[in-house]
C-alpha cells in the first residue's frame, strides 16, 4: 500500500479560485484504493461553507515556531467522497473574505502553511511515502523537507513531487523578507537554489528541491525549458528534464455530463445529439434575445478575460467575424477593456452577439451544451479545461496549439478524416480568423463531416481515472 499526501492552497468542493481546486479535491479519489491511500491537507479558511465545517472533527493542537515566533496549529479531519482530509487552522492566517490576499502577506500564509503540513504528520499518525505539492504555495515543502525534516527518523526517506499548474506565480520577493519568514539559512539563496533575480522565489525553491516535477500537459512540459514560456525559469526546467513530465488534467464526467446535466434544458448524448443537442441552442437563443435560427453557426466563449486567452486576437477581428453568418455568446469577467470591448459589439449586432460579463456555473453548462463551437485562442495554456468540456459536450472546439490545448484537440484533416476540433499555430488575428472561416465552411456545407468531428470528440477520454493512471505509474516509479 502505498501513502500518497496531496498538499495545496484549495480544493473543491471545500474552496475554489480556479483549475487547482479541481486538480487537487477530484484526483485523490480516481486511485484504486486498494494500492493506495490518498490524503489531502488544505487550509482551514474561514469561508469555507457550514455545512463542510460542522462535519470537521477536532484533531489535535500544539504551537510551532516560524518567523521567530511560537505559531499556533490547529488540526481538524472529515471524510469526503471517500477521501481523507485534514484542515490547518489558524485564524491569524486564515480568516479573511478570501484564500489570497496578496504579496507580502502571502508568503507568510503558506510558509507557515508548509511547515504546518510537515510538522503534523506524526500528529495524525501518517507516514507518505509521497508528498504532492501543488503549485508556489506549497513550494516551501521540498525545501523544508530536505533541510530540517530529513534528519530525524521519522522524514527519512520521503519523496517529493512539485505539480506546476501555472509557471506565472511563482512567490517571489526580495531575499531579506523571505529569509526572515522562511528562517532558511544563507546557504539557500544562491543562483542555483532559491534566488531568482536578486530576489527569494518559493516555486524555484520547491523546483529545486522535488524528486519528481509534473506539469499539466505535454507540450506545456516542453514549451516551459523555452524563454517564452519559461517565466524566468527555463534554465532549471531545461537542467531538471529528466525529472519533468507532462500530465494532462482531467474532468469530472459526472458533474460534466450532457445526459444527466441539471443545468440545460434538453438532455442528449453521443448517440442523439444530432437532433436532441439543437433544442439547447434555440432555448438558449431566446433566453439571450438572439435570432431565433437553428441553423445558424454559434459560437461560444467561457473565459476569464485577460489577455494570456487570446483576447487581444478575438477584439482586432471582431467587427470583421460579425458580418459572418455566425453568433457569438460570451460568459466571464475579467480586464474592464476586453468586457467593454463585448458590450459594445453586444449593443452594435444585437441579434448575433451575447455578452454576459459576470460568472455563472449554470449559464457556463448552457453554454458548452448549446454552442456549435468553442473559441479559445490562447496566448498561453499550462492545461486548459474548456476545451475538455466543450468535447464531452460536443461542441467543436477552435484553439490555438499550445500547451494543452495542442494536446487534447486534434486539428481536422478532411482529406484523412481525422480530427476533434480546429487549431492555427501562429498568434496571429488573420490567422485566427482564416480557421474560423475554415470551420465555418465546414459546418454550413459538409454537415455530415461536421458531425464526424463531434463524434470523435465525444467518443474522447480525459476523466481524471486516465490522468491517475499516468499518476499511478510515477508514483510507483518514484516509491522504488
Amino acid at each position: 500500500m502505498k501513502k500518497i499526501l496531496f498538499v495545496a492552497s484549495e480544493a473543491v468542493p471545500f474552496i475554489k479560485t480556479g483549475g487547482l481546486a479541481d486538480v487537487v479535491g477530484s484526483l485523490p479519489k480516481c486511485f484504486p484504493k486498494e494500492y493506495y491511500d490518498v490524503r489531502v491537507i488544505i487550509p482551514k479558511y474561514s469561508m469555507i461553507k457550514e455545512q463542510y465545517t460542522h462535519q470537521m472533527r477536532y484533531v489535535a493542537n500544539f504551537y510551532m515556531d516560524l518567523n521567530w515566533r511560537q505559531q499556533y496549529v490547529g488540526i481538524f479531519e472529515m471524510e469526503y467522497d471517500g477521501i481523507k482530509f485534514y484542515f490547518i487552522d489558524n485564524e491569524e492566517h486564515f480568516s479573511g473574505s478570501q484564500p489570497y490576499a496578496g504579496m507580502p502577506g502571502d508568503l507568510e500564509k503558506f510558509a507557515f502553511f508548509s511547515k504546518a503540513a510537515l510538522s503534523i504528520l506524526p500528529v495524525i499518525d501518517f507516514r507518505p511515502d509521497i508528498i504532492h505539492c501543488h503549485d508556489w504555495q506549497t513550494g516551501l515543502i521540498p525545501v523544508y523537507l530536505k533541510e530540517r525534516f530529513q534528519g530525524s527518523e521519522f522524514y527519512r526517506g520521503i519523496k517529493s513531487i512539485m505539480t506546476i499548474h501555472n509557471l506565472k506565480f511563482q512567490g517571489v520577493w526580495d531575499v531579506k523578507t523571505i529569509k526572515a519568514i522562511t528562517g532558511l539559512p544563507d546557504s539557500f539563496f544562491t543562483p542555483d537554489k532559491l534566488e531568482y533575480k536578486k530576489d527569494g522565489d518559493y516555486l524555484k525553491g520547491g523546483l529545486v528541491y522535488a524528486d519528481a516535477i509534473t506539469t499539466v500537459s505535454k507540450t506545456y512540459a516542453e514549451e516551459i525549458k523555452t524563454p517564452f514560456y519559461g517565466e524566468g525559469l527555463d534554465g532549471l526546467m531545461f537542467a531538471r528534464a529528466q525529472s519533468l513530465r507532462g500530465i494532462v488534467n482531467g474532468i469530472d464526467y459526472d458533474e460534466y455530463n450532457p445526459e444527466t446535466d441539471v443545468h440545460i434544458s434538453h438532455k442528449y448524448n453521443a448517440k442523439n445529439f444530432r437532433k436532441e443537442k439543437i433544442k439547447n441552442k434555440v432555448a438558449l437563443q431566446e433566453e439571450l434575445g438572439l435570432e431565433v435560427n437553428p441553423k445558424a453557426l454559434m459560437i461560444g466563449i467561457v473565459s476569464r478575460l485577460t489577455d494570456q486567452k487570446g483576447l487581444d486576437l478575438i477584439a482586432y477581428m471582431m467587427d470583421e467575424l460579425c458580418q459572418d453568418a455566425i453568433q457569438l455568446v460570451v460568459l466571464g469577467t475579467g480586464d474592464p477593456k476586453y468586457e467593454n470591448m463585448f458590450r459594445h459589439f453586444a449593443w452594435k449586432y444585437g441579434s448575433k452577439v451575447s455578452a454576459n460579463i459576470y460568472y455563472s456555473e449554470a449559464m457556463s453548462h448552457k453554454i458548452y451544451a448549446s454552442a456549435d463551437a468553442f473559441l479559445m485562442p490562447s496566448l498561453f495554456e499550462p492545461c486548459g479545461l474548456s476545451q475538455l468540456m466543450s468535447l464531452r459536450y460536443g461542441t467543436v472546439p477552435i484553439v490555438r496549439e499550445t500547451g494543452g490545448l495542442k494536446d487534447t484537440v486534434e486539428a481536422y484533416n478532411e482529406y484523412e478524416g481525422t480530427g476533434t476540433g480546429f487549431s492555427f499555430l501562429n498568434y496571429n488575428a488573420h490567422e485566427m480568423l482564416g480557421t474560423i472561416r475554415y470551420a465555418e465552411r465546414i459546418y454550413y456545407d459538409k454537415k455530415r463531416e461536421w458531425n464526424k468531428i463531434i463524434d470523435r470528440g465525444m467518443a474522447q477520454d480525459f476523466s481524471w481515472y486516465s490522468s491517475a493512471v499516468q499518476y499511478q505509474e510515477l508514483y510507483d516509479w518514484l516509491a522504488q
